[in-house]
């Protein structure tokens, strides 16, 4: 990961976050699809996303709210981090993208999709982990329990295009500090 400070704003605007059910915020998700080709750009992306949300997670760990994990998601692959409010854990969980999402678009991978699209498939993959939805054991379950993060997202749901600010009380992000884009 890359080790720059990058000075972040609130209110700062995010792909998705995943609430437990008591409306706490138990993941900050990013979603990109990187167009570069080769191996070492694409990584460098990542690396920079990363940092991004490791700085966006100190910036509210300041306010007292802590977010446990974090998840960057590409076309080939979704990394799950543990944060402590300190630190950003190496990937606690790597998953392939097309595995889990084809459960829910048989044709991902085969055509081309959007970023607002692969957002909505990550948020149909993590509500069906939420409320089985769609299935009773939804893709990568056995490792998202292992982690921890499958009892935080039990009963919980999802929302996109967010901005998070302010936060009060008890880790709660209050309605007036979470609006669609």
């Amino acid at each position: 990961m890359l080790d720059e400070n990058l000075e972040i704003e609130t209110p700062i605007d995010v792909d998705i976050i995943a609430l437990d059910k008591d409306d706490r915020v138990v993941v900050l998700i990013e979603v990109k699809i990187i167009q570069a080709q080769e191996p070492a750009a694409k990584q460098r992306i990542a690396d920079y996303m990363i940092s991004w949300m490791k700085a966006v997670l100190a910036k509210i760990s300041e306010q007292r709210t802590i977010i446990p994990y974090a998840m960057f998601v590409d076309t080939e692959q979704i990394l799950i981090f543990k944060w402590d409010g300190v630190n950003l854990s190496e990937p606690v969980c790597s998953l392939n993208t097309g595995e889990i999402l084809r459960h829910y678009e048989p044709e991902f991978g085969k055509k081309w999709i959007s970023e607002r699209y692969l957002e909505s498939l990550i948020e149909s993959w993590l509500r069906d982990l939420s409320y089985n939805w769609k299935s009773e054991m939804p893709p990568a379950s056995e490792q998202i329990a292992i982690i921890g993060l499958l009892q935080r997202l039990a009963g919980g749901t999802t929302k996109a295009g967010v901005q998070l600010g302010h936060f009060v009380y008890r880790d709660k992000l209050l309605d007036e500090y979470c609006h669609r884009a």
